[in-house]
């Protein structure tokens, strides 16, 4: 069975097919500028070289239809015909409180990802506008929605509510939903088999940590709690997202400048984080990093703040699930930073947590770098949230 998984964002899309039978890559690619100019797709697929096309790609339809082309590119594709497509697994951003699982897409699904716009902006359009691209391109063929919400959906009511008025999560569904959702899920059950911990008890928490960032805490897998909330903006700092904030900062900022709520939002989601504690040097943490090695001290300070609540996320999920066995660190940061890794760790003492220097010293790589006598697990697992979806469409067509 062979798997094509689409990601689509507002003017870009990114794709792998993935042949199940050993899960693994048989092509992969990005379609960039999607509805402007410059439009470029960029095709690598396996035992041939990478293949680039400079062609205008106006809509996703469009981009989907150069996709299918390079699939079964004598040259560069790796397929005969598109029929050999079993089914394609999308990543969906949003559906509301609707849908807690992947699903199978019919009309009704389509209406809940439309009528969930508000909820996902940037996301939700592209994504349906990937679906209904495969659809025109592929009739017939399974589309399957993997929703990024789906993971936090397990979230106990005390943990997913607000301390706001009833009628608003009854009226608008405002309530916390988490992100990332696709790598927790994969990774939490990933570290279980890696840490040998029981399947229906491990505890574990897993640090996504990129330009966006978001931990969660699970028990056998299954979501206990999740940083990011009704948007991605809350929890962790990040690149450029504040993260967790008195919301009367807004007001404050609003009164004081004479900006509206939307300017102020903009500002927390885009000019906030890292970048904007580091006075502007970058939202790349290797810059920042750069600049703190040479003296900076905006730069020291944001750096320090994000390890440090990181660390006090750490904190909270372990007395939210009692205890932890495991803590992951996955994604950009999380795989390749080790200074990052070794500044959270050395606030774990308390856990018992004790860090091997050298297998911390690697990067981009499934391994253990605590030490044998550390009383909790710590290990780096890459994550591969389009190995997940691939999973998740497998299991329902």
């Amino acid at each position: 069975m062979k798997i094509l998984v689409i990601n689509c964002g507002s003017s870009s899309l990114k794709y792998q097919l993935i042949d199940m039978e050993n899960e693994g890559v048989l092509a992969k690619g990005l379609c960039e500028r999607i509805g402007i100019n410059g439009s470029k797709l960029t095709h690598k697929a396996e035992g041939k070289g990478e293949f680039e096309l400079a062609e205008e790609m106006p809509n996703h339809t469009v981009a989907i239809k150069l996709v299918m082309d390079a699939l079964v590119n004598p040259e560069h594709g790796v397929i005969k015909d598109t029929s050999e497509i079993s089914a394609v697994g999308h990543r969906v951003l949003h559906a509301g409180t609707i849908y807690s699982d992947s699903i199978v897409v019919n009309e009704d699904v389509k209406k809940v990802i439309r009528d969930c716009f508000d909820l996902g902006p940037l996301h939700n359009p592209a994504n349906l506008m990937g679906i209904e691209a495969c659809e025109a391109a592929m009739p017939g063929t399974p589309n399957v929605a993997v929703f990024d919400t789906a993971f936090g959906m397990g979230m106990p009511e005390k943990a997913s509510l607000y301390a706001i008025p009833q009628e608003y999560y009854e009226k608008y569904s405002i309530r916390r939903y988490g992100f990332h959702g696709t790598s927790h899920s994969f990774v939490s059950k990933e570290a279980l088999d890696f840490c040998g911990l029981d399947h229906k008890n491990g505890k574990v928490i897993v640090c996504h940590l990129g330009n966006g960032a978001s931990i969660s805490a699970s028990i056998g897998g299954k979501c206990v709690d999740t940083s990011m909330g009704l948007t991605p903006l809350e929890g962790l700092i990040m690149g450029t997202r504040s993260g967790d904030i008195d919301p009367a900062v807004i007001q404050f900022i609003c009164n004081k400048e004479g900006k509206t709520v939307n300017e102020v939002l903009d500002i927390l989601n885009k000019k906030s984080g890292i970048l904007g504690m580091s006075g502007g040097i970058s939202s790349d943490f290797r810059d920042v990093q750069k600049a703190q090695a040479e003296g900076n001290h905006l730069a020291d300070t944001a750096i320090n703040a994000y390890i440090y609540r990181v660390a006090k996320y750490i904190g909270a999920y372990t007395a939210a699930m009692n205890g932890v066995e495991a803590i992951v660190f996955t994604a950009g940061v999380g795989e390749n930073d080790k200074p990052i890794r070794a500044g959270i760790c050395a606030y774990l003492s308390y856990l018992g947590v004790e860090i091997d220097e050298e297998a911390n010293s690697h990067r981009g790589k499934r391994m253990m770098i605590s030490t044998p006598a550390s009383k909790v697990k710590v290990c780096v697992i890459p994550t591969n949230e389009e190995l997940a979806i691939a999973r998740e469409t497998k299991a329902l067509v």
